[in-house]
């Protein structure tokens, strides 16, 4: 079930990163993008909070703006190199 509620999460976050970035797709690109995200925030952006740990819980609210910054930084990433520009 945490796996479940983790997936949907993650599509959230992807498809809220990818109204920021103006970088719209299809539902396995969304889930793809917000779980992505969520580890590289975690990896970039973890030792910033919760004195280095962050929960396993998926509706933690800082776990979900480290995987929504995770996942801007991404699409950020990924405009660059497709595009040549972030936007």
């Amino acid at each position: 079930m945490h796996f479940i509620v983790a997936l949907i999460v993650g599509g959230i976050i992807g498809w809220l990163a990818g109204m920021v970035m103006r970088d719209q797709g299809g539902i396995i690109w969304n889930v793809l993008i917000g779980c992505l995200g969520s580890i590289i925030g975690r990896f970039l952006l973890g030792a910033l909070s919760h004195n280095g740990r962050l929960t396993q819980h998926p509706l933690d609210p800082m776990t979900l703006i480290v995987a929504f910054a995770g996942a801007v930084i991404l699409l950020a990433i990924y405009n660059l190199v497709k595009r040549g520009t972030v936007r």
